[in-house]
């Protein structure tokens, strides 16, 4: 038996961006491996906006500017571990990104050339994320 809770885990993902129009991407030391945005779960107690700020800052080394709530992502494949459902923040920082925690790697990347392979489903968020900045049209669902 899963010691794991029943039901979809809460967490959030940082759309990150320098004031160079980089957005950062984290290249995970741990499986699945590949760029992510940077995030993670929601500890016990935690407001997901507290959740977003600490994630960022342990894997990246940046102090973040929340900006606003993007979308919840909650497609139950996302994540090969298990059910996510994801928060995604917008953000913004200053300085260059470092990677710590479960971050092997932090880096800047133009939204024109980011790296392979990503894991989860950072070229989707992305994709609407650039939609968003250049329409100002949301994704609809999950």
């Amino acid at each position: 038996m899963s010691s794991e809770p029943a039901g979809p885990a809460p967490t959030v993902d940082a759309i990150i961006e320098l004031s160079d129009g980089r957005l950062v991407l984290v290249r995970r030391r741990f499986p699945p491996l590949g760029w992510a945005l940077p995030g993670g779960f929601v500890e016990a107690g935690e407001t997901l906006e507290e959740a977003c700020v600490r994630e960022a800052k342990e894997e990246t080394g940046l102090d973040i500017e929340l900006l606003e709530q993007f979308f919840t992502y909650s497609d139950p494949r996302r994540d090969p571990r298990r059910h996510t459902l994801s928060t995604v923040y917008l953000a913004r920082a200053r300085g260059e990104p470092q990677g710590f925690d479960d971050a092997a790697e932090a880096r800047g990347f133009l939204p024109t050339a980011l790296p392979a392979p990503m894991v989860f489903d950072p070229s989707l968020i992305l994709a609407d994320f650039l939609k968003y900045r250049s329409t100002g049209e949301r994704r609809r669902r999950g």
